[in-house]
């Protein structure tokens, strides 16, 4: 069963992106395994709290991750 585990930061996506996410990649896994794979792949897109991760030893926070890179 092709799997895909996708976590982002709490409330920065819609629930129409993680519709996105999934479909695309469930599309992505048919595209390479065939049809068959359609009704196995798996697909999780997980919500992290805020300040649950970083990046270099750097806590990061939902704020700093919408920052333009202008900012």
């Amino acid at each position: 069963m092709p799997y895909a585990n996708f976590k982002d930061p709490a409330d920065t996506l819609s629930q129409r992106q993680k519709e996105q996410i999934i479909t695309r990649t469930t599309d992505l896994y048919v595209e390479i395994y065939g049809e068959r794979a359609r009704a196995t792949t798996l697909v999780l897109v997980e919500d992290v709290p805020d300040g649950g991760w970083g990046i270099g030893g750097h806590v990061l926070t939902a704020a700093e991750i919408q920052q333009s890179p202008d900012n």
